[in-house]
């Protein structure tokens, strides 16, 4: 079961990738879990996504409200 703060990092990366501190505590959690990638672009910049897994959460989340 994910925290509060995990959760609310999830919806983030969904919805805002850029605007999150790469040194949340939550990410440790969410990129263990493989709810969340981060991904190295060729410019050095590094980049987070949702897996399937972490974007299946959402969306059943979604479904029961």
């Amino acid at each position: 079961m994910l925290s509060p703060h995990e959760f609310a990092t999830l919806m983030l990366v969904a919805t805002a990738p850029e605007q999150i501190d790469l040194n949340r505590q939550e990410l440790d959690t969410l990129l263990e879990r493989q709810l969340i990638a981060l991904e190295q672009l060729s410019s050095g910049a590094r980049r987070l996504f949702l897996t399937r897994d972490g974007d299946s959460i959402l969306r059943a989340v979604a479904r029961k409200h």
